[in-house]
């Protein structure tokens, strides 16, 4: 399970197969290789056609109906991609440098790490501009943690660390100044604003969490929020993952990328959490 996110930027593969279409066909092919790479590991090199297994899509509250897959049937699909990558070379929303590079996941659980790189990147009082901002985002829009941390608290089973969202059964925090942010509060900033991110919000998250210079004057800092043509071009990215981080802040990274390049295309980020 992951959040998965697309840069809703059009293109001939996306009109064509849709970009749920895309997705699926995506997730499938990783499937089946990882699969294929199960059974040779095992010393079993049967055709894909005469291989397969049990797969479920859960929900909190609901372990879903297993399903017998054969793994040929999930490359049969997933090959309709393939008349399609050659235009994904120069696209702008291509994130990854990779077919399709304008999606990409986070995967869960969301690791204690991740949690807390992600509150460490957050603005201090030192910085005002932004620092002020984020507080009245979070007084004046209501940012509470209450829809994480509902989905925390039906997280597994803490006894015996089977989570599947959360490696954390309670969110760290951190204090900021006057006020105190939780991972909760953060992750419902990022991921609990609904389906799609819209370019004035991903300008201010990008300012959040430190993903372009936050060293800005008054009249930049509103330019990037209400998305002023005039000043995408002089942002650049500048979030990286240090060399000892975990694959899950690796992937919030990229996301943050993904959430770049959405918004200097000044399109939305979908987002499946």
């Amino acid at each position: 399970m992951a959040i998965d996110y697309v840069i809703e930027y059009d293109c001939a593969p996306k009109r064509a197969l849709t970009a749920d279409g895309i997705r699926e066909r995506l997730k499938e092919r990783a499937r089946a290789d990882e699969v294929i790479e199960w059974f040779r590991a095992a010393g079993d090199m049967r055709e894909p056609s005469q291989m397969g297994f049990e797969f479920s899509h859960s929900t909190p509250g609901d372990p879903g109906d297993k399903q017998l897959i054969v793994v040929q049937d999930l490359l049969d699909h997933a090959s309709a991609l393939d008349k399609h990558a050659e235009v994904c070379a120069a696209c702008p929303a291509n994130r990854s440098a990779q077919p399709f590079g304008c999606m990409g996941f986070i995967q869960y659980p969301i690791s204690a790490r991740a949690e807390t790189w992600l509150l460490e990147r957050l603005p201090v009082p030192d910085e005002p501009l932004v620092w002020l901002l984020l507080r009245q985002g979070i007084q004046k829009l209501g940012y509470d943690g209450a829809s994480i941390q509902e989905l925390r608290a039906a997280d597994g089973d803490v006894d015996r660390g089977q989570r599947t969202y959360f490696e954390l059964p309670i969110a760290p925090q951190r204090r900021l100044g006057e006020i105190r942010v939780s991972g909760d509060q953060a992750l419902e900033m990022i991921f609990g604003v609904g389906e799609r991110i819209i370019p004035n919000h991903a300008g201010i998250l990008l300012l959040f969490v430190g993903a372009i210079n936050r060293d800005l004057e008054a009249q930049e800092i509103q330019e990037i929020a209400s998305y002023d043509e005039s000043i995408r071009d002089r942002i650049a990215f500048e979030m990286t993952a240090d060399a000892g981080a975990d694959e899950c802040v690796r992937e919030l990274v990229a996301f943050f990328q993904a959430l770049f390049l959405a918004w200097k295309l000044n399109v939305s980020l979908y987002v499946d959490a």
